[in-house]
This record gives structure tokens, C-alpha cells and sequence, in this order.
């Protein structure tokens, strides 16, 4: 390896870099074996093989100095390149290095790297006055054990699930009504890592400024808020292709499972058609956690959608009770990630969890991009802080505003909520496949003293509040399950004084999560007189020959029971979001799971729907990509497919099942297994 040396000098015929010593150290193995990546601010090892001609080695006496470099312009000045000599031991804020004399021929070095050091691809050199050796390359990560590091986690548990696990829950549906989608997040399959650091490589900062963006990479702050625009490809060529219309041209987002495919696509071919807000956050959590930043995806269930940031959900009505199109929405849920890192640009209070969206909505300094936006900011209303607070604020606090446009142009306000907005927000729990609510950790208790007085550091008491003198109730059917008709009904109790004549409108209309409404589905009305303190009801059937035709793969009908009278200018709405059960898949294996064994499982779903379904077919994905075929399945009928697939790797998994046809699409299920050796 080196050549022309002087008699003080090492001839090093081999350097040996210890992988599988190291990435256990490191928490790296499930990376594998066949290169060296380790997390900064702590030791890692390795071993130089001198020539037998060469001199003895004494530690006191040797010069040698380790070179480490990233990026394509290394430089001192930007700390993407050091240089560092033999110590008596290593330090802990900055590299450094020591060395012993093994055995014989054999010397150990210990480097430790700088706990602020950029994160990426380096490579390593070692001087000997002006000779020099390249010993090899490895990868810096985060480093989330590191007390030093700016990502750290004190518990154990906790970095075990937001740094190792490679599988999880997203979760879907309405407050009332909350499912778990299976993920496998995979940060440690083949290739992925490499995908992630190309991501890097590939956002415009590093395009026009390597040497700033790649020194910049230090700082998880600034990490975390160029993925949060690479990831959507808005403006640039980032990952996913965000889409809630046609998805003509690519895969609908609800037949993803996992991360892997979609970056892998992404690495071939460039942004992968289609993705919302569920994907997004899912292949963040995915890159982030490759890249040794701890992260969660967390849904917020009624996630408004401020557009002209008033903390203020407007919607329009005309006289007839017709939905008036523009205006604000409110996402039935909306999906983002949270992220652990300190705030040093903020204060220390702010230090913890933060937040940050990929999906496109709005820009933030001209970018498609979002946070990362402190929790701790969020609830406590601090909108000035940095990154994005106010519009993350909004999400989960905007209360809501019913105006009725009058024939003469003329709004008034008829109906609205400050409690319909950021509910039951969720994440997996720790070391479970258990939801767990974090909703406090945003905001303090809906109607609270505290959560009113944060929402009135913005306006004034009085804005948000409503006062009704109709009271609606909606009353849902127990069985509503995609295929069956079922009924539900609208209560009206009138409790002033009056009696109230009025017309009672029951609409039902297929929506989609994002609030977008759909055609209508159902209708029903009457003319009604309610004496003071009595109730009338309205019901309306809803059956699958009307339904199962509009409503999109999200399976959500919206539900609006509205009452008018026009003589006394008097409007009143209740409004309620279901979502259809779908069927369940079951899953049993047939034998034991072992590593490269194949095993069988056993899969089955009953078709719901009173009709046939067509191209059916059962996915296993995880461990290993496996298709089964099952064709046409009679109404009633139940869909069957024995699947074989090679589990690669030992220990704890996840087996995640996807169902797919016609009519009844992307239906998951997941069970967990253990792989033996």
C-alpha cells in the first residue's frame, strides 16, 4: 500500500476495519457485513497490518496522522475535511485517535469521531510525514446514544423503536373509527441506506452550494428540512409524486407497504407516481431513521388546512344548504413525522420532538417543505418560531366557521366548532403494535383554560364562538361494512322557547380523506315544525347500489344534516364522517418461519360485496415480494391462496399481507412471527 518510505516510517501492508466489531458496537449490523458504517461521537476500531520489515511500533514515538474526508469538495474550513494525530487516548468532542501495539504486526487504532461531525460517505488516510495510505471508506450516521449528538435519547426503548425498528403502524380512517396500517419501514434492506445519502445528493442546495450543503449536513435541523421537500418532488426531482385524483400512469398510493420499493424505484428511475400524505411521512421515517435520526409517523385525526393562515376553517354555503367550492378543507387525517433532535437555534425548551411534513400543501420559503417545527412551540402557540409553527398550529387548533351566503350577497355565520379540529392524534406505541394518543403533547385539552388562552394569543376571546337553538344529533348503524346497506338518522331536538318551522335536508356523499367531496350518494328531506323541547327525526338508507359506485378506495362517506328557514334567516348544520369496514384477511402459517426455509401461509378474505369480485389477489411483502393469484371470487364467497416465501434474516418480523381486486382494493393485514436460525 505505501511505497519510498524512510526508515522511521510504517510500512502498512493491509488495514483491516473490523466491520462486524464495530457496527455491533455501533448498532449497525442489520446493515450487514460488507462495508463499514458507524455513528459519531463514538469509538470505532481498527486494525494495521505492517509489514514484517517494519520497525517496531512504540505509540510515544510514532507521527502519524489520520485524514478523514466527505464530499466531493473536502475542506478544513468547512469541517467536511480533518486531519488528527495519535493521542493517549481518544477524545470525546472532536476526532482523535490512539493506538496500541496488538500483537507482533498488529496495530489497533481506536478513532472516535466528532459528535457534530457531518454525517455521510468519508474516507480515511493516513499521513506518515509525506507519505500517504488510504486505509478505506465508511459511513457516519447519527447517532441517538451519543449524549453529545444532537439526536440523542436517553431511553433505551425508545431507540430501539424510533432508530431500529423496521416495521410499524400508520394509522388511517376518522376519531372514531381508527385502523392501523402495517409499514415495513425496511432502513436496513439492501441498498436502502445508499438511496438515502443519494437523496442528499440530489436536493438543489447540494447542487448549488456541495461544499455549504454538505458541511451543513452536521446539523439534523437542517437534514430533517431538506427531506421534508425531497421527498415530495414539487420542486425538484424528490421521491414520491403526490396525487388524490387519477392515478393514471403509476400505482394507486393505497397499494403501498413499504418504503423499499418506492426508493428503489425512485434511485432507477427518478420520482415514483403516486404517493399522499400516509406514503410521505412513511418513506421520511424510513430515511431518517437510516440516517440515525429517532422518528415516529403520527397522524392527526380532523387536520385542518389553513390556506390563508387566519387560524380560521371557513366554509360556504348557499341558501339551499349546497357546499359552495373554494374555501379552507379539513382533512378527514393527515399523516406527518416527528423527529427527536435538540433546538439550539430556539432554546433548549424547545429541544425534543419535531415536526415536519413532506406532503405537499404549502410552500415555506418558496419550497414544497414543512418544520422541522418544535411540539413543544406548537402547543404552547409560540407561531413565531422556526420552522412552519403557524400552519402546524392551524392544523391541529383552527376552530371552524359555517357561513350561509344570503341572496343578497351578504355572509352570516350559522354554525362552527373549536373542538372538531386535531383529535386523538397518534403514533405507535413503544415496543407494541399499540396505538398510542399524543394529542397532549400538541395542544392542551379542547376547551381548556389553557388551550383557549394559547388560541387567543392570536385573536381576541369571542371570535370562534357559536350559538345554536337547534340541536343535531347523527346516529350511525352498528354493521356498516363496504357492501351492506344499512340506515342511518339525523335527530333535530329544539330547545328554545318556539316553536321552529323549518326545512330538514339529510345528504350523504362519498368524500375523500382530504376533505375533498365527492358525488352525492344519498338524500332525504322534510318540512318540519318542532315544539319547544321535542325532537324529530330524519333517516336515510344508505345501500351499495348507490354508494359502492362514488366513493373512492378511502371508503369514507360524508354525512350532512342541515335545517333552513329563509323568513328568519336561521341555518343550522350537523355534520359526521364515516368509514366502511372493510373485510378482514387471515393469515396462518403453515410450519415454522426459518431462515431460508420455505414456509407456507395460508391466506383468506370473504368477499363482502353482493357481487363478484374480479383479479384477486394476495401480496406478501417484507420478506421477500410474493404474488398469489386467486381470480374471480363469487359474492359471499371467500378468496383462498397458500403462499410460499424464504424468510432471509433471524428473529422478530413482520408478515404484511395485501388483498387486491376490482372492487374491494388494497386491504392489508399483518401478523407478527419470529424467524428462527
Amino acid at each position: 500500500m505505501s511505497q519510498g518510505l524512510t526508515e522511521e516510517q510504517f510500512l502498512i501492508e493491509r488495514c483491516d476495519l473490523n466491520i462486524q466489531m464495530n457496527h455491533s458496537n455501533h448498532h449497525t449490523e442489520q446493515f450487514g457485513e460488507d462495508r463499514l458504517i458507524v455513528r459519531r461521537g463514538h469509538p470505532f476500531s481498527i486494525t494495521l497490518l505492517l509489514s514484517p520489515d517494519s520497525k517496531e511500533f512504540k505509540a510515544a514515538e510514532t507521527r502519524l496522522t489520520f485524514i478523514v474526508e466527505t464530499g466531493p469538495l473536502p475542506r478544513k474550513d468547512s469541517d467536511t475535511m480533518v486531519s488528527f494525530s495519535l493521542s493517549e487516548s481518544t477524545v470525546d468532542s472532536e476526532w482523535s485517535a490512539s493506538a496500541n501495539n496488538q500483537a507482533g504486526n498488529r496495530i489497533s487504532v481506536s478513532i472516535n469521531s466528532s459528535p457534530d461531525a457531518p454525517i455521510g460517505i468519508y474516507s480515511l488516510t493516513v499521513a506518515q510525514e509525506m507519505q500517504k495510505t488510504f486505509l478505506g471508506h465508511f459511513i457516519l450516521l447519527f447517532n441517538a446514544w451519543c449524549p453529545r449528538d444532537g439526536v440523542f435519547m436517553d431511553s433505551e426503548r425508545k431507540r430501539q423503536e424510533y432508530v431500529l425498528a423496521q416495521h410499524g403502524q400508520v394509522y388511517r380512517g376518522t376519531f372514531k373509527r381508527i385502523k392501523g396500517l402495517p409499514w415495513n419501514f425496511g432502513q436496513f434492506d439492501t441498498g436502502i441506506l445508499d438511496i438515502c445519502l443519494k437523496i442528499l445528493d440530489n436536493n438543489p442546495k447540494f447542487v448549488s452550494d456541495a461544499d455549504r450543503d454538505c458541511s451543513a449536513r452536521k446539523n439534523p435541523i437542517y437534514v430533517t428540512r431538506v427531506l421534508s421537500a425531497m421527498i415530495n418532488s414539487n420542486n425538484d426531482r424528490g421521491v414520491l409524486v403526490g396525487e388524490w385524483g387519477d392515478f393514471t400512469g403509476g400505482a394507486h398510493p393505497g397499494s403501498w407497504i413499504g418504503s423499499g420499493d418506492i426508493l428503489r424505484k425512485w434511485a432507477e428511475s427518478g420520482p415514483v407516481r403516486y404517493g399522499q400524505c400516509w406514503v410521505f411521512a412513511a418513506v421520511a421515517c424510513t430515511v431518517s431513521r437510516a440516517l440515525g435520526i429517532p422518528c415516529r409517523v403520527v397522524t392527526n385525526f380532523g387536520s385542518a388546512h389553513d390556506t390563508d393562515a387566519n387560524l380560521l376553517i371557513e366554509n360556504f354555503y348557499d341558501e339551499d344548504g349546497e357546499r359552495m367550492s373554494g374555501g379552507d378543507s379539513v382533512w378527514n387525517f393527515h399523516v406527518w413525522v416527528d423527529s427527536w433532535m435538540t433546538r439550539p437555534d430556539m432554546g433548549e425548551e424547545f429541544s425534543g420532538w419535531q415536526t415536519s411534513d413532506p406532503t405537499p400543501q404549502e410552500t415555506s420559503e418558496g419550497i414544497f417543505c414543512c418544520g422541522p417545527a418544535s411540539v413543544k412551540a406548537i402547543r404552547e402557540g409560540e407561531l413565531t418560531k422556526k420552522y412552519d409553527v403557524p400552519f402546524i398550529f392551524a392544523e391541529v387548533n383552527a376552530d371552524i366557521v359555517d357561513l350561509v351566503r344570503l341572496s343578497n350577497g351578504e355572509f352570516i355565520k350559522f354554525s362552527g366548532s373549536t373542538t372538531s379540529v386535531g383529535r386523538f392524534i397518534s403514533t405507535k406505541a413503544v415496543g407494541t403494535d399499540e396505538r398510542r394518543d399524543i394529542t397532549h403533547h400538541y395542544k392542551y385539552p379542547e376547551g381548556s383554560t389553557e388551550e383557549r388562552q394559547v388560541f387567543e394569543k392570536q385573536f381576541p376571546p369571542g371570535i370562534n364562538k357559536v350559538f345554536l337553538i337547534l340541536i343535531f344529533k347523527i346516529k350511525l348503524a352498528d354493521n356498516m361494512s363496504i357492501g351492506s346497506n344499512f340506515e342511518v338518522n339525523a335527530i333535530l331536538t329544539n330547545n328554545c322557547m318556539k316553536t321552529k318551522t323549518c326545512s330538514f335536508l339529510f345528504i350523504a356523499r362519498a368524500v375523500g380523506y382530504n376533505g375533498k367531496q365527492g358525488e352525492s350518494c344519498g338524500f332525504a328531506s322534510d318540512k318540519v315544525e318542532v315544539p319547544s323541547g321535542e325532537e324529530r327525526h330524519l333517516s336515510l338508507k344508505l345501500e351499495y347500489d348507490s354508494y359502492g359506485g362514488v366513493i373512492t378506495s378511502d371508503r369514507l362517506i360524508q354525512l350532512s344534516a342541515i335545517t333552513i328557514d329563509k323568513q328568519t334567516i336561521d341555518f343550522h348544520k350537523a355534520e359526521k364522517t364515516i368509514v366502511l369496514d372493510e373485510p378482514d384477511i387471515g393469515i396462518k402459517l403453515l410450519g415454522e418461519a426459518k431462515v431460508d426455509q420455505p414456509v407456507t401461509a395460508h391466506l383468506t378474505l370473504l368477499n363482502s360485496l353482493p357481487e363478484p369480485l374480479q383479479n384477486c389477489s394476495f401480496t406478501i411483502e417484507g420478506l421477500g415480494l410474493t404474488d398469489g393469484k386467486v381470480g374471480t371470487v363469487g359474492p359471499k364467497e371467500e378468496a383462498k391462496a397458500d403462499i410460499e416465501f424464504r424468510p432471509s434474516s433471524a428473529g422478530p418480523s413482520m408478515l404484511l399481507v395485501n388483498f387486491d381486486s376490482n372492487k374491494l382494493k388494497n386491504i392489508k393485514s399483518f401478523i407478527n412471527i419470529f424467524v428462527q436460525q
